[in-house]
């Protein structure tokens, strides 16, 4: 095969380089803006090439597995341009949808801040793998690091292989997630070997010694030392087994201050998609919250933690699939301010109900731009003014970027409504 020299211009929103020619963009992995490199093109991509000429905003990956594995993709680019990068997707996404607004300076993460990581266990032959997938593949990376997450995790990866072992079956994947809690590891496994019952003694003895907070196995609790509690700005909460939590600390805590002060004076606030409480519990210093979520184990969490905190203001909880039943616009007008964070799927009914209603501020999280985009069109096109737009970096390495916007409703003179 001919090998065809490919200029990258750009980086691509899953963090490929793209070079443009007459045929059209080729998608190069693991190229930089800047580079040349000599390839074997295939379908608009590099199937395999040669660098010629290299960036200098190139540096040393520091992860072993890279390239390899599919988690990170762009480990191997300098600080300085790998955050205008995320900057520039939230940009992308906005003007995509019409929407020119500045996008504030990404909150930057650190390595070895991960707390919480779902891995991937297999089978091959007599070998177990345990790790990640390879990018766009089935196969697993059989990892030995992973610089992005805390070390607590790191430490166990033996430990984790061990359970595996045990656990998987004879076929297909299982699914392990890991958080790390003040009280030590959560460790939750989902489909596990259905006869796993009879190796409960074995696991266990593993997660003793390993001294890990709790192990779950396929939804049950098989061990519990301590419970696996997070600290949710002062208050301690339990989540579920597996159950969504925040990437990292100080990204969560980024994100609850960018909240906080987008919801100013708002003595009402709904939080929708509200989880086990990130928001709500730290909203309830100071204002009246209604939490809306339709995971009933994370509102469980969410409860339990309320009974067990004292000077909060009055938290009323509501299961609600508000994909299918979201808060029509009578529901919403009680409420000075809404805050909502979906998943990557985003909140489209919901942003049509808000943008129809009276409430003062809304502030919308996403870890997805392009949904995110979406539902903002919706919400500006229904009166709301876009005031700031900022992205937080919990997922370090990855084409993935969490952003926190705040809208205003105005009046019919464009001005901002104050009650």
């Amino acid at each position: 095969m001919t090998k065809t020299e490919l200029h990258i211009t750009e980086l691509g929103h899953r963090g490929d380089g793209i070079a443009l020619t007459a045929a059209g963009p080729v998608y190069v992995p693991g190229a930089l803006p800047g580079e040349t490199v000599l390839a074997d093109v295939q379908d608009g991509r590099a199937a395999e090439y040669r660098l010629t000429k290299e960036s200098p905003d190139r540096i040393t990956p520091q992860c072993r597995h890279f390239q390899l594995c599919g988690g990170c993709t762009v480990q191997h680019l300098d600080e300085g341009p790998y955050l205008a990068w995320k900057r520039d997707l939230v940009a992308k996404a906005l003007t995509g949808r019409g929407i020119d607004h500045p996008v504030q300076p990404v909150i930057a993460e650190t390595t070895g801040s991960r707390r919480r990581a779902v891995f991937s266990a297999a089978r091959a032959g007599r070998a177990i793998l345990f790790g990640y997938h390879e990018a766009a593949s089935n196969r697993l990376v059989d990892i030995a690091e992973c610089p992005v997450l805390e070390p607590a995790i790191v430490r166990a990866l033996i430990d984790l292989k061990r359970v595996s072992a045990i656990l998987l079956p004879k076929k297909g994947e299982m699914r392990v997630t890991v958080l790390a809690t003040t009280a030590g590891l959560d460790v939750a496994i989902d489909k596990a070997d259905r006869g796993y019952a009879k190796k409960i003694a074995d696991v266990s003895m593993i997660a003793a010694s390993a001294d890990w907070a709790r192990l779950s196995v396929n939804g049950e609790v098989l061990l519990e030392v301590r419970p696996p509690a997070l600290d949710i700005g002062g208050t301690p909460v339990v989540p579920p087994p597996g159950g969504f939590v925040q990437a990292t600390r100080r990204a969560e805590a980024a994100l609850a201050e960018l909240v906080f002060a987008g919801l100013g004076a708002s003595k009402t606030v709904a939080d929708l998609f509200s989880g086990s409480g990130t928001f709500a519990l730290r909203i309830a210093k100071k204002a009246k919250v209604d939490a809306v979520e339709g995971d009933a184990a994370a509102l469980k969490a969410l409860d339990a933690a309320i009974r067990r905190t004292q000077g909060l203001k009055p938290v009323t909880l509501t299961r609600r699939d508000l994909f299918r039943s979201p808060l029509i616009k009578e529901d919403l007008d009680r409420f000075d301010a809404v805050v909502f964070d979906p998943p990557r799927a985003g909140a489209h009914a919901q942003a049509v109900q808000l943008a129809a209603s009276n409430v003062n501020i809304v502030v919308a999280v996403s870890c997805n731009p392009a949904t995110l985009a979406r539902d903002l069109r919706i919400l500006i096109d229904g009166g709301y003014a876009l005031q700031t737009v900022t992205p937080v970096d919990q997922f370090l390495f990855s084409p993935h970027i969490e952003v926190v916007a705040v809208l205003t409703k105005e009046t019919g003179d464009g001005a901002r409504r104050t009650g």
